[in-house]
């Protein structure tokens, strides 16, 4: 009789035990993986500077020209600017590059 109210018992922890498990597998398998997209979206719109192309989430390549705290101004076409929401931008294309360093002629060089 006692053996019986004891495995009861024991059995009333399994299904806590299944649900525990079920949040936890849910945890990592979906809600890390969002959070760690999120966090590279936000970062990579902070990153916006001026030159970058991009697209945005409704598929616009564009050029950066001008950033602030809220909005990016993308030029679309030649003399065609238009203004979004940094959260707007998917990805960035290409980065824009530093300006090179004039090459300069070494001694040994020939000149023709």
């Amino acid at each position: 009789m006692l053996y019986a109210q004891s495995a009861g018992g024991a059995g009333s922890l399994t299904p806590i035990l299944m649900i525990v498990l079920l949040f936890g597998v849910m945890y990592f398998m979906m809600i890390r993986p969002q959070q760690k997209r999120r966090r590279e979206a936000e970062a990579m719109q902070s990153g916006l500077s001026a030159g970058d192309e991009v697209v945005t989430i409704g598929g616009l390549y564009g050029t950066v020209t001008d950033v602030d705290d809220e909005t990016v101004l993308l030029e679309v076409a030649p003399g065609v600017q238009t203004r979004y929401a940094r959260p707007a931008i998917a990805r960035v294309v290409t980065r824009a590059e530093l300006p090179a360093t004039p090459a300069t002629e070494d001694a040994d060089t020939v000149k023709e």
